[in-house]
């Protein structure tokens, strides 16, 4: 099992707990909505990387808060944009990807019935950042119906017309690297071997959303260790991604906290000789493992609320947290934001989830557009990348000095990739402290 939890991440705030019954199961269990959360986790936070290391190719930067006077160090993968140059500035980290088959209760949950649309969609695939159709709406927020779909418009307009996929984008707004700057993270997918988990009968069991999907629900600490056993054999300068298909996690054997979709982390790795000490040049392997969610696990019909929780949302989540937050060691001003209470406060710099369940239509997708089981419709023929926090909201910068790209309003810079896009005003100023 994995050592540590440091943090939890993507999370929507949930009705008071419905503690697990003791009567005989019968599978699938129906869960209610306001019982089914959506989280991640990051696993094995704190490993120290040196230059030296054999890692992911990442830099070193640090940012003075001003609201507290402190300095705080982070890595981030890629290219440094304050001092890189011409084709230096050009990175491309190669994505490992496994499908994860799962076999529970009589049901094949099966991770390779996703790879095509996670390869077909803006993580891998081009697109133009410079609008969106669809953006999510703050609806009756906190009450029902909340971040629902709302109007698109300009999102990076600085980038507009400009071919990249979805991290690219991201990180290029960011530090506003935007038109004809050189700086990229790209990302070059590798498909491996499906590998197979059978889930004993007190590892897991079936649930069903309100809109009748089937989740296959598991234990965090043994599926996390079985996660663990695959990372020790990956390539420590690759990012492995271990994806599944409506796989959710629940913890405390709480079938009430189901609702993990997705974590990073990284681990330490490498030769071993005497006392635990590495051999040369010791490895720290970065991972993620994310669910391919289907249209009606989390998202209502017809644009209803937490619209954007489907198909990429928590893989675009993880991706973009392992970008800022490779080896779960950044820390900031501890925050707090009314969209993600269920954090309450924390000090990780983890950019997905302050905005959890808030994101945007981007590419056209063909897969799994039918109606959910029920007769409803939640698919909508876009994919729905998540919004995230940026650097600035976490330091507290100014927004005439954020460094990152102009809102689209042109009033200061953005704390977020949708910028004004975005519905709340906690994501039109910095951070808020505790």
């Amino acid at each position: 099992m994995l050592a540590a939890v440091a943090s939890v991440g993507l999370a929507v705030a949930t009705a008071p707990p419905v503690q697990a019954s003791t009567a005989p199961v019968v599978e699938p269990q129906v869960i209610s909505d306001d019982s089914l959360s959506a989280r991640s986790t990051v696993m094995d936070g704190g490993a120290k990387v040196l230059p030296t290391t054999r890692t992911v190719p990442h830099w070193n930067g640090h940012t003075t808060d001003p609201n507290n006077g402190v300095t705080y160090s982070y890595n981030m993968v890629g290219a440094d944009p304050n001092t890189c140059s011409g084709s230096g500035c050009d990175v491309t980290v190669q994505v490992d990807i496994t499908p994860v088959v799962v076999h529970l209760a009589g049901q094949t949950f099966d991770g390779n019935t996703v790879v095509q649309p996670t390869l077909d969609s803006p993580l891998f695939q081009n697109n133009d950042y410079g609008s969106t159709p669809a953006a999510t709406a703050a609806g009756n927020f906190p009450g029902s119906p909340q971040e629902v779909r709302g109007p698109g418009g300009l999102l990076s307009q600085e980038d507009a017309g400009v071919p990249l996929q979805l991290q690219d984008a991201t990180m290029r707004a960011q530090f506003d690297k935007t038109g004809a700057s050189p700086y990229h993270l790209r990302l070059h997918a590798n498909l491996l071997p499906a590998v197979t988990i059978t889930i004993p009968q007190k590892q897991g069991t079936l649930l069903q959303s309100g809109r009748g999907v089937l989740i296959a629900a598991i234990d965090v600490g043994w599926w996390s260790g079985q996660i663990n056993n695959l990372e020790t054999t990956a390539d420590p300068t690759h990012l492995p991604l271990y994806l599944s298909n409506d796989v959710l996690l629940y913890s405390n054997n709480d079938l009430s906290t189901t609702g993990i979709i997705g974590y990073h982390g990284t681990g330490a790795a490498g030769l071993k000789k005497g006392y635990g000490k590495n051999q040369g040049n010791g490895a720290v392997q970065t991972f993620a493992w994310a669910s391919y969610l289907q249209p009606g696990v989390y998202a209502r019909p017809n644009g209803g609320t937490v619209w954007a929780l489907q198909d990429i949302h928590a893989i675009s989540h993880e991706i973009a947290e392992w970008a800022d937050d490779p080896f779960v060691n950044n820390y900031v001003e501890p925050w707090l934001t009314p969209t993600a209470p269920q954090y309450g406060c924390t000090s990780v710099l983890e950019t997905g989830d302050p905005v959890v369940g808030i994101g945007f239509a981007k590419g056209t997708n063909p897969w799994f557009q039918g109606p959910n089981p029920n007769g409803t419709q939640s698919a909508d023929g876009y994919y729905h990348p998540e919004d995230e926090a940026l650097l600035p909201w976490f330091m507290r910068s100014p927004s005439n000095a954020t460094g990152s790209e102009p809102n689209q309003s042109g009033n200061g810079g953005r704390y977020t990739l949708m910028g004004d896009l975005n519905p709340f005003q906690g994501f039109r100023q910095p951070a808020t402290g505790c």
